[in-house]
């Protein structure tokens, strides 16, 4: 079993230097730009907080987890896609596994990050906003 296991680590961290390293930059650059506009989407719908509306909203939860998977579907496929001919290419050999450890680090992880973020400081500011309409009218 630690043989697995370093063997994995081991392929992990021999993609930062391989062939198709340009994913390393690209894939999370689409993450991030997808997860921006999901965010000011639920802050516009004034939802609550994303990973807030998965724990706690089960009313929201169905609706968050569909828009998720429409966003990032093609960006995981691609991801695994990239993984996969990296596999053939530098280790010769298919592992599934670890094609779908590297497509969640590149796309699901700063996907879900950016959106939370982007819709709490999105929601803070129209918040702030406003309160200084009202008290600049009274």
């Amino acid at each position: 079993m630690s043989e697995i296991i370093q063997r994995v680590v081991r392929n992990l961290i021999g993609r930062i230097y391989g062939p198709f390293t340009f994913r390393f930059v690209l894939q999370p650059l689409v993450a991030v730009i997808l997860g921006f506009r999901a965010g000011l989407r639920d802050a516009h719908a004034r939802r609550p907080s994303y990973f807030y509306s998965l724990l706690f909203h089960r009313g929201h939860r169905r609706e968050m987890v569909l828009d998720t998977v429409r966003d990032l579907a093609k960006l995981f496929v691609v991801a695994v896609l990239l993984d996969t001919i990296y596999q053939i290419i530098e280790l010769h050999w298919i592992y599934p596994g670890e094609a779908l450890i590297v497509a969640q680090v590149l796309s699901i992880v700063p996907y879900m990050l950016v959106r939370e973020s982007v819709g709490r400081i999105t929601q803070w500011w129209y918040r702030k906003r406003r309160h200084g309409i009202r008290a600049a009218a009274s």
